[in-house]
């Protein structure tokens, strides 16, 4: 592959890097602060930071089936954490992880937004091929995953594992759709894509924080209750290796850190009002809250990785951390364009980190494009499951590469939105957005995505758009 270019409580939790100018999420005049001295100063997030090295598989080694404990960030954006660029949040504990294992610069999701980056992790397929993944997020109880659709979950279970959901679910409501219905043995989390970090209350104002089917009472900050939740998971004595969904609602809207009882409190009045707007926040927030809630974030995810040693598991448990889709309004993207709901680098690209030190090496760098799909092909591998024949894998296991260096072979990485159609293949880009024009990026000079060569490379523009075009003739239409 190319070588890249050089105890829980409110207050137990306090607070140079790659990255960059401005971005795409913040306003134009936050944007900008601090970006001259940044962009001279820092590497950018997409190459090689001191002390990594460009990845190479520790051959030879062997170890017994992983642990899987698989974390997601919710609208966390492309350079949000220090070790991807941001300037001004500081994410020491995912940075130690990334130092631990493997960083990804070239990581997507499998969509723009929540639902449908979900369907693509627990199917492994492209979110188009099931109804409910055509929902972009799903809103409403008309659809979801259905729970005779095999999933990661379902398929490791019958391999052995013990399996877990803890989090944001987003991928259909009660009484058709549960994670205890896809294959996972314990649910505890939430529904919906948002809730009030305090109340619990949903987009409609219902209650949403439940332990399996049942609602379950717990006012407390939401991240406190998932961090000890999952702390708690992975330091019981498992008889059999295990899957953990981490799925975090942090740092997603409404913009309510640890603590903000008052602004937590006007957002429940205005639900209990009527008012269907309240979560969105939109008259809230600033880049200091959202600062904070990152940086939340990422002491959460260190005090749950800290009780994963303490349990004595560490080395046999394979830890992956990304966004299930890229930033939104508060969040520091560069060089990327575009953000949440976009198919621009901005909007999908994400950062991932993969830690497993029984068997892969940590101070690495990949540049190698993956996405949400082969991660799903990837972790069946590992953990002994085969896909369903029914059902076939969109993604690729990077199982062989990961453990035994063999090559990846250039394949297409597909995405499709309402009113928007994407392609990469190696370095280039196929895009056409709300506009209706076809565009063409080489990635690798042009990450920003300013530079259109469909004017000059038209036998490429047309054979990328063709291949977009047969796997989109595959999927099921909008509509549907």
């Amino acid at each position: 592959m190319p070588t890249p270019k050089i105890p829980l409580s409110r207050r137990a939790f306090g607070g140079a890097a790659a990255g960059a100018a401005a971005v795409g999420a913040l306003g134009a005049g936050t944007a900008q602060a601090g970006t001259a001295q940044a962009g001279t100063a820092q590497a950018d997030a997409g190459t090689a930071q001191a002390g990594e090295r460009p990845f190479r598989a520790a051959r030879g080694r062997h170890s017994r089936r992983p642990n899987i404990l698989f974390i997601l960030g919710d609208d966390l954006g492309w350079a949000d954490l220090s070790s991807y660029g941001s300037p001004h949040i500081r994410t020491p504990h995912l940075d130690r992880l990334a130092r631990q294992g493997v960083r990804f610069t070239n990581a997507y999701s499998g969509s723009a937004t929540c639902s449908p980056t979900r369907f693509s992790l627990y199917t492994g397929r492209f979110p188009g091929r099931t109804k409910g993944g055509l929902a972009e997020p799903i809103a409403d109880k008309s659809v979801g995953l259905e729970p005779t659709h095999p999933t990661l979950a379902s398929r490791l279970r019958e391999a052995g594992y013990a399996t877990a959901l803890i989090g944001k679910w987003h991928c259909g409501y009660l009484p058709d759709y549960s994670p205890t219905r896809s294959g996972w043995d314990e649910f505890f989390g939430n529904f919906g894509g948002a809730l009030e970090y305090y109340s619990k209350l949903g987009l409609g104002g219902e209650y949403d924080l439940y332990e399996g089917d049942a609602q379950y009472k717990d006012l407390r900050y939401y991240t406190r209750i998932l961090t000890e939740r999952a702390s708690e998971y992975v330091a019981r004595d498992h008889e059999k290796p295990w899957l953990l969904n981490l799925n975090f609602t942090t740092p997603h809207w409404p913009w309510i850190a640890d603590g903000d009882e008052e602004a937590s409190a006007e957002i429940v009045r205005r639900i209990k009002a009527g008012d269907r707007s309240a979560l969105w926040h939109q008259d809230g927030g600033s880049i200091e809250k959202y600062k904070e809630m990152v940086e939340d974030l990422d002491r959460s995810v260190g005090e749950v990785l800290r009780a994963l040693k303490r349990s004595g598991q560490e080395d046999d448990t394979l830890v992956f951390f990304a966004s299930d889709n890229g930033g939104e309004r508060f969040s520091y993207n560069w060089p990327l364009a575009g953000n949440k709901g976009s198919l621009q680098e901005g909007g999908i690209r994400v950062p991932s980190v993969l830690r497993w030190p029984a068997r892969i090496d940590g101070g690495q760098v990949s540049d190698l494009p993956v996405y949400t799909p082969d991660w799903t092909a990837t972790l069946l591998e590992l953990g002994g499951a085969r896909p369903h024949p029914a059902y076939p894998l969109d993604g690729t296991s990077l199982a062989g590469h990961l453990l035994r260096g063999e090559k990846v072979a250039e394949r297409d990485l597909f995405w499709r939105v309402r009113g928007e159609r994407a392609l990469r293949r190696g370095d280039w880009k196929y895009y056409r957005g709300k506009s209706g024009r076809d565009q063409l990026f080489h990635l690798t000079e042009d990450a920003r995505e300013q530079a259109d060569r469909a004017p000059y490379e038209q036998e490429r523009l047309a054979e990328l758009r063709s291949a977009w075009e047969r796997t989109d003739a595959g999927l099921l239409p909008y509509g549907t």
